[in-house]
C-alpha cells in the first residue's frame, strides 16, 4: 500500500511540456499521424495520433523520447508518404502539410531554420542559373551573385551554432568560386565539390533522408552525358567517400543506388555495385538477407546463364544445363497450394502447346510430394522438378523468388532472356518468339 501511495504521489508531478503537433489539409484525406524514431538502419516506432475533423492531431513526448532525427508517416506506403523532422529534445514541433504546399514549421527553431535555409539557397542557385542562362560574361556581376551565395551561407551557419540543424547546413555548404568562371568549369567544380563537406560519419545526417538524397542525385542526376562509364565512376566517387570504418551506413546508401538500377533495368551497372562494393560490405556488415537478395539477382538477371539445377528424367539424373533440343526453355516455380499456380499452370498449358520448339521446365515448391504428384500428371509434357523443403530450398534462394509463379524464359544455351513478371507478361513475351 505504501508504495501504491508513493506512486499516485509521483504521477501528478510528471508532465508533457514538449509535443509534436500539426494540421492535415484537406482533412478527409488523412487519418492518423505515425511518429518514428529515425537511425542509420531504420525506423523505430514511438507513437501515432488520431486526427480530429480538422485535421490536426497532437503526441505529447516524455522524456524517453530523445533528441534525434524523427519521422511522421501520414499514409500508405511509408516509405513514399513521409519527411523528416528534428527534434532537441527542448522544442515542441509543430507544422501544417498538404500534398499541395508540403511541409511547412510553425513552431522549432530547429526546422523552421532548416526550411528557411533552404528557400534561400533555392533564390540563390535561381539566380546563378538566370545569370549563366543568359550567357552572361560580367565579372562583376558573377562577384555579386557569389558573395550573396557566400554570406546567405555564413550567416545561416552562425544562427545555427550549437544546434542539431547545424550538421545539415554545414554537409550543404555550395562550391563557391574564388574569381570567375565559365559555365563549364563552374559545372565541373560544382560537381567536384559536391561531396566535399558531407559527414558520412555523422549521426544525425545517417538517420536522415539527407545522404540518401546526396548520393543519389550525385550518381543519377549530376550528370551530362549518361553512360554506363560515367555511372561508374560516380559510384566509385560514393564508395571512396565514405570510410570502411562507417560500413552499414556505405552499404545502405550502395543498397538504394544498386536498387535504382535495378529499377532502370541497368543488370550490368546493378552487377557492378555487388561485385565491386555491396557483396563485400553485405558479408562485413553479416547482413545476409542483403547478401542473399544482390547474389540471386545477379545470378538471374537478363544476358546471364542461368543457374543449374539437379532434374530426374526417367529415374535418370540430368540437370538443366544438359537439357536439349530446344530452341527456348520455360522455367516456372510452382506450388500445388498456391491458387494462382493453379489457374496459371492451364492457361501456361495451352499457351505453350502452339510453339513446339520450347519445353517447359515445372519446378514444384513442396513440403512433401503427395499434391504435386496428383497435379502434375495434368502436365505430361512438361519436365518437373520437386523442390522439397518449399521456401527454404537453396534453389528458391539461388533464383530469389519471392513469389510463386514465377517465370524465367532462356534460350538454347540456357541464357535468361525475360523474366515476366505475371501471365500477361508471359503471353507477350512468348507471342513474341
Amino acid at each position: 500500500m505504501k508504495n501504491l501511495i508513493s506512486v499516485l504521489l509521483i504521477l501528478p508531478l510528471i508532465s508533457f511540456s514538449q509535443s509534436v503537433k500539426g494540421n492535415f489539409s484537406p482533412a478527409k484525406d488523412f487519418t492518423y499521424a505515425f511518429l518514428y524514431k529515425a537511425s542509420p538502419d531504420g525506423a523505430d516506432y514511438v507513437n501515432k495520433g488520431q486526427l480530429d475533423s480538422s485535421g490536426n492531431f497532437e503526441i505529447a513526448l516524455d522524456s524517453t523520447v530523445t533528441p534525434g532525427i524523427y519521422k511522421i508517416v501520414y499514409a500508405i506506403p511509408p516509405e513514399e508518404n513521409n519527411f523528416d523532422f528534428i527534434y532537441d529534445g527542448k522544442e515542441t514541433v509543430a507544422f501544417n502539410f498538404s500534398y499541395e504546399k508540403g511541409i511547412e514549421f510553425t513552431a522549432s527553431d530547429e526546422n523552421k531554420l532548416w526550411n528557411s535555409y533552404l528557400k534561400s539557397m533555392e533564390v540563390v542557385n535561381m539566380t546563378i542559373s538566370n545569370y549563366y542562362a543568359q550567357d552572361n560574361a560580367d565579372k562583376a556581376g558573377f562577384a555579386s551573385i557569389f558573395k550573396t551565395v557566400k554570406d546567405t551561407q555564413l550567416g545561416y551557419e552562425e544562427l545555427a551554432n550549437g544546434k542539431l540543424v547545424s550538421a545539415f547546413i554545414t554537409a550543404n555548404r555550395p562550391y563557391i568560386p574564388a574569381a570567375y568562371e565559365d559555365l563549364t568549369s563552374y559545372s565541373n567544380n560544382l560537381k567536384t565539390n559536391y561531396l566535399k563537406h558531407v559527414d558520412f560519419s555523422n549521426y544525425l545526417l545517417q538517420s536522415s533522408s539527407f545522404l540518401v538524397d546526396r548520393v543519389t542525385n550525385y550518381v543519377f542526376n549530376i550528370i551530362k552525358d549518361p553512360s554506363n562509364d560515367v555511372y561508374k565512376q560516380h559510384v566509385d566517387d560514393i564508395a571512396a567517400q565514405i570510410s570502411d570504418n562507417d560500413a552499414v551506413i556505405k552499404a545502405n546508401l550502395l543498397k538504394i543506388i544498386w536498387q535504382r538500377f535495378v529499377t532502370l533495368e541497368n543488370h550490368d551497372l546493378a552487377n557492378y555495385v555487388t561485385d565491386t562494393y555491396l557483396l563485400a560490405l553485405a558479408n562485413k556488415t553479416e547482413n545476409k538477407v542483403l547478401a542473399e537478395t544482390i547474389s540471386s539477382y545477379k545470378n538471374t538477371s537478363i544476358g546471364t546463364r542461368a543457374p543449374d539445377f539437379e532434374i530426374t528424367i526417367n529415374d535418370s539424373k540430368s540437370s538443366l544445363h544438359q537439357l536439349n533440343g530446344a530452341e527456348n526453355y520455360l522455367i516456372i516455380f510452382w506450388s500445388s497450394g498456391c491458387g494462382h499456380c493453379l489457374n496459371e499452370l492451364p492457361m501456361v498449358k495451352d499457351l505453350t502447346a502452339k510453339n513446339p520448339n520450347l519445353k517447359v521446365v515445372a519446378f514444384g515448391l513442396e513440403n512433401d510430394d503427395t499434391a504435386w504428384s496428383k497435379e502434375i500428371k495434368n502436365y505430361p509434357d512438361f519436365t518437373h522438378v520437386i523442390g522439397l523443403g518449399k521456401w527454404e530450398n537453396p534453389i528458391v534462394k539461388t533464383y530469389g523468388v519471392a513469389a510463386t509463379p514465377m517465370y524465367f524464359l532462356l534460350n538454347s544455351s540456357k541464357v535468361i532472356m525475360a523474366k515476366p513478371y505475371a501471365f500477361e507478361d508471359l503471353e507477350v513475351v512468348l507471342n513474341g518468339l
